[in-house]
């Protein structure tokens, strides 16, 4: 069920191997699990798509684990889900007792040499991402812009969380396209821009997967409290015919690479991983675990109650993912780096 990532980028990024834990587990998986309880370390504050998802994922998945582990959900929100993934890679176990979701862009950050990433993407697990996804970049009904035209216009106060896609998408768009985003950053989570939206303290959200908005504010959709000025994918989500890609917004090809390399690590979506260094046969049942889990037909019951979608990446293929998007050609990178580079907080936070 996944894009065929490769293909699209094959003008912008290398192929790069699955990594591979070296360690072999000295207790058998079945043994280890049992009576076993795992931590899923969430990047953001309560409330948002990546909380959301985890905690489904939480709920269901040590049902699938041999041992049948308990999976405890718990946040840590922090530089833009950089403290989750920092306390995974060089404080939690490195036994497949600890799993997280942080922000789907860390890849991207990593290829243009982000100075606060401590950590080496390629070294985490990865178990799989429930749903890939497009994200969107919205206004708020009152805030006078409906789409991308009407923000080349005004200066419009964008919600990010730092330096993620809720900063990254409006920074590409007002250097290639024209706009006039003003990003304010520092909020914890997604709930929380929208909150501050609802309120008036900014016009709009940087970025929300389109699924999400559907499963969490269906209300918004129904009462079109917000507009959907650009979606952010490799294709147009199906019904959302008359959204332009942020990638068809450009006018030549360096910039669309600029752009597509943004819009890949939508594939990536709300991801669940390991450390490094977890044992091979750990990994292979927590891969499993998960694949096997998104077919069940229980867990989908479940998460159709929910109205979450369910268009699950395997922990393979997102492996291979996150290596292409580090691997990107430096042109590309050093373009979007003097794009996006740093981001200020203008909240104080």
């Amino acid at each position: 069920m996944t894009i065929g990532l490769s293909s699209r980028l094959a003008a912008f990024a290398l192929a790069s191997g699955v990594v591979a834990a070296p360690a072999l587990a000295q207790t058998p998986v079945e043994t280890f699990y049992r009576g076993k309880k795992i931590d899923m370390v969430i990047g953001y504050s309560p409330g948002g798509t990546y909380d959301l998802y985890a905690r489904l994922v939480a709920r269901f998945l040590g049902d699938y684990i041999p041992g049948k582990p308990l999976i405890v959900a718990r946040n840590m929100p922090g530089g833009g889900s950089r403290t989750a993934v920092q306390y995974l890679y060089s404080v939690a176990p490195k036994d497949g007792s600890v799993l997280a979701t942080a922000d789907q862009s860390l890849s991207v950050e990593q290829a243009m040499g982000d100075s606060q990433i401590k950590f080496d993407v390629n070294k985490l697990i990865y178990i799989g991402n429930p749903n890939q996804d497009n994200n969107t970049t919205v206004t708020w009904h009152t805030s006078g812009v409906k789409t991308i035209e009407d923000a080349k216009l005004k200066e419009v106060p964008m919600g990010a969380t730092g330096g993620s896609t809720s900063s990254q998408y409006p920074k590409a768009l007002n250097a290639l396209v024209g706009t006039k985003f003003k990003i304010i950053t520092g909020y914890p989570g997604g709930n929380d821009i929208s909150l501050a939206m609802e309120k008036g303290e900014v016009a709009g959200r940087g970025s929300n997967a389109w699924a999400a908005w559907k499963a969490t504010k269906a209300d918004w959709l129904r009462d079109k409290k917000i507009n959907i000025l650009v979606q952010i994918g490799l294709q147009k989500a199906h019904d959302l015919p008359d959204v332009p890609l942020m990638m068809d917004l450009v006018k030549n090809e360096e910039d669309r690479g600029v752009m597509m390399l943004l819009s890949a690590s939508t594939t990536i979506g709300r991801p669940i991983f390991t450390g490094p260094d977890v044992p091979a046969e750990r990994v292979k049942a927590l891969r499993d675990a998960f694949d096997a889990m998104v077919k069940d037909p229980v867990f989908l019951e479940a998460a159709k109650k929910e109205r979450f979608e369910i268009d699950p990446v395997s922990g393979v293929e997102l492996q291979k993912i996150v290596a292409e998007i580090v691997a990107t050609p430096k042109s590309v990178v050093a373009k979007l780096a003097q794009i996006i580079g740093g981001v200020e907080d203008n909240t104080g936070r």
